[in-house]
C-alpha cells in the first residue's frame, strides 16, 4: 500500500492511498480460503469447492467488503502513523466511474482513494502561573434571605374576599376577552382568572387599570403589547380587554415563623432559612464562576494565537448564524433594528466562531495533558439531567444519545471543560474580593462579558460585541440570540465554554 501526500497547505492535507490490484486479490483469496469450509454449494462437498468457482460466485462481494473495510479503518490508522489529528471526519473520495469500479472489484486495476482533511494544529502549552483572576464574592445577608422567603411564600399566601375597591396587592378574579382592531385573538380570553395587582404577570399597564374596580363591575382596558412580545402578530399592537370582575380579595399577612415554613413543606423556619441561603449562595456562585471563567478565557485567548481549522469554524459559525436568524425572525426584527448590517454581523460572529474554536482546542489540550477524564458516573448524571428536562420523552432521548454519532460528546464536553477550568483554578493566582449583589450582577461593558450559563445562548449582535467564549464552539454549542439591550446575556455567549 502506498500513502502519498498530495497536498500540505496550511492545515489542509490530502492523502492519496493506492493498494495494488495484486494485494487486493491476495486479500480476497485469503478471505475466500477462510470461507471455503463454511460455504455450501450445490454439487460440491463441504470444503471441496474449487477456488475458481468460489471466486466466480463470491469474489466481487468479498472484494466489496474489503473495500468498505479499508475506507472505514485505514484513515484512522494513516493519521495515527503520520502523528496527526483530524479536526473533522476526513472526506474520502474514490472513483465514481462504474466501469472503473467493476475493474477494482475484479482485481484488474489498483484500488485508489483520497483522504481530505484539516489537521488540528500542534499546541505548545504555556505556563499558567501568569494568569491572574479576581473572584467576586457576595456575603448573603439575613435580610436578603428573609426577603427571598417572603417572595417564595407569596404562592402560599391566602386571600379573603372584600366588598371594597381593588388596590395594589389585592387579588382580582375576572373574566376577560382581548381584541386587536376589534377582533378577538388566540390566547386572549379567560374565565375566573386570578391576578394579583402589582405582580407584573400581565402586559405593562394592564394591572394598574384594575385598581378601583369592585366585584360585579365591568371595564374596557386598553394596553399596547411590547415591541419585543414573543407573538409577532401582537408585538407592538394596541389591544383592548373587556373585563368583568368576579371577586376582589385582600391578602392575608405573612409572618416569618415555623408555621409559614410548615406551609411551604419545611419542618422549621431555621431549616427553611438554611435552604434558601444555600440557593442564593448557589445563584451568586454561578455568576461568580462565569466571571472567573471569562477572565481565564480572555487571558488564554491572549496567550494562544494559531490558525484554526476552517471546517470547525465554518460549522460553529453556521450554528451561530442559524440561531441569529431564527431569533430575528421570531422577534420580527431585522439587522437594521439591531443597529448593524448583515455583513457586519457576519464578520462579528465569524470572529466569535474562530475564538470559540481556538479556545476549545486549547482547553482540550490542557485537559488531555493534565489527564482530565470524565467518568461514567458523571456521564450518567448528565444524561439523567437531560431526561428530566423532557418528561414523557425519556425513551426518545435515550434512543437519541444511543444512536446519534457525537451525541454522547455533547454531554461529555461541558463536563470536561468545567473540570479543566477547575484544574486551572488550582494553578493560577486567584484573589477573592467581597462585593455587593449589585456589583456582582453589574451589566456594564467591563463586566458585561460574563454571565449565567443558562443565558449563554443569548448575545447582542452589536458592532463591538465580537468576543465570545470558544470552548463551547468546538463541540457545536448553539449560538447567541440577537438582542440589542442584552449586554448581560452577551457575556454568556462570550464567557462560557463548551
Amino acid at each position: 500500500m502506498q500513502v502519498i501526500e498530495t497536498l500540505a497547505e496550511g492545515l489542509k492535507r490530502e492523502i492519496k492511498v493506492v493498494i495494488p490490484a495484486k494485494d487486493m486479490e491476495q486479500r480476497m483469496n485469503e478471505r475466500l480460503a477462510e470461507a471455503k469450509d463454511k460455504v455450501r454449494v450445490n454439487g460440491f462437498r463441504p470444503g471441496k469447492v474449487p477456488m475458481g468457482h468460489l471466486k466466480k460466485m463470491y469474489g466481487k462481494s468479498v472484494m466489496a467488503e474489503l473495500v468498505n473495510e479499508i475506507v472505514r479503518d485505514r484513515p484512522a490508522a494513516i493519521l495515527s502513523e503520520r502523528g496527526e489529528k483530524s479536526a473533522t471526519q476526513p472526506q474520502i473520495s474514490m472513483t465514481e466511474d462504474e466501469a472503473e469500479a467493476e475493474k477494482i472489484l475484479n482485481a484488474q486495476v489498483d484500488f485508489e482513494f483520497t483522504l481530505s482533511y484539516e489537521v488540528i494544529p500542534p499546541i505548545e502549552l504555556q505556563p499558567t502561573s501568569g494568569i491572574k483572576v479576581t473572584r467576586e464574592v457576595v456575603e448573603v445577608s439575613e435580610d436578603e434571605v428573609n426577603e427571598q422567603i417572603l417572595k417564595i411564600a407569596e404562592n402560599a399566601r391566602t386571600y379573603a374576599a372584600k366588598d371594597g375597591a381593588a388596590e395594589t396587592g389585592d387579588r382580582v378574579t375576572m373574566n376577560y376577552l382581548g381584541k386587536v382592531d376589534g377582533v378577538a385573538f388566540d390566547g386572549g380570553a379567560a374565565e375566573d382568572a386570578d391576578l394579583v395587582i402589582g405582580s407584573g404577570r400581565f402586559i405593562p399597564g394592564f394591572e394598574e387599570q384594575l385598581v378601583g374596580l369592585k366585584a360585579g363591575e365591568e371595564k374596557v382596558i386598553t394596553v399596547t403589547f411590547p415591541s419585543e412580545y414573543p407573538a409577532a402578530n401582537l408585538a407592538g399592537k394596541e389591544a383592548t380587554f373587556d373585563i368583568t370582575v368576579k371577586e376582589v380579595a385582600a391578602p392575608a399577612g405573612l409572618e416569618l415563623n415555623d408555621e409559614l415554613a410548615t406551609q411551604l413543606g419545611i419542618e422549621s423556619l431555621d431549616k427553611l432559612k438554611e435552604i434558601v441561603r444555600g440557593q442564593i449562595e448557589g445563584q451568586y456562585g454561578n455568576v461568580t464562576r462565569q466571571k472567573v471563567k471569562r477572565q481565564i478565557l480572555d487571558q488564554l485567548d491572549e496567550m494562544y494565537k494559531f490558525d484554526t481549522p476552517a471546517g470547525l469554524v465554518d460549522a460553529e459559525f453556521e450554528n451561530i448564524w442559524r440561531q441569529i436568524n431564527t431569533d430575528l425572525q421570531q422577534s420580527g426584527k431585522t439587522f437594521a433594528d439591531e443597529d448593524t448590517t448583515e455583513e457586519e454581523a457576519r464578520a462579528e460572529y465569524r470572529k466569535l466562531a474562530e475564538r470559540r474554536v481556538r479556545l476549545g482546542l486549547v482547553l482540550s489540550e490542557i485537559g488531555e495533558k493534565a489527564g482530565v477524564e470524565v467518568t461514567e458516573e458523571e456521564m450518567q448524571r448528565a444524561l439523567y439531567a437531560q431526561l428530566q428536562q423532557f418528561p414523557g420523552q425519556q425513551k426518545e432521548i435515550l434512543d437519541f444519545f444511543r444512536n446519534t454519532p457525537g451525541a454522547a460528546a455533547s454531554l461529555r464536553a461541558p463536563i470536561f471543560e468545567e473540570k479543566v477550568i477547575d484544574k486551572l483554578l488550582s494553578e493560577i493566582d486567584v484573589t477573592d474580593k467581597t462585593v455587593t449583589k449589585d456589583e456582582l450582577m453589574a451589566d456594564d461593558e467591563a463586566s458585561a462579558e460574563d454571565a449565567d450559563t443558562a443565558e449563554k445562548k443569548k448575545a447582542a449582535p452589536k458592532k463591538k460585541a465580537a468576543k465570545a467564549d470558544a470552548a463551547e464552539a468546538a463541540e457545536g454549542e448553539e449560538a447567541p440570540a440577537p438582542k440589542k439591550k442584552a449586554a448581560s446575556k452577551k457575556k454568556a455567549a462570550e464567557g462560557d465554554a463548551e
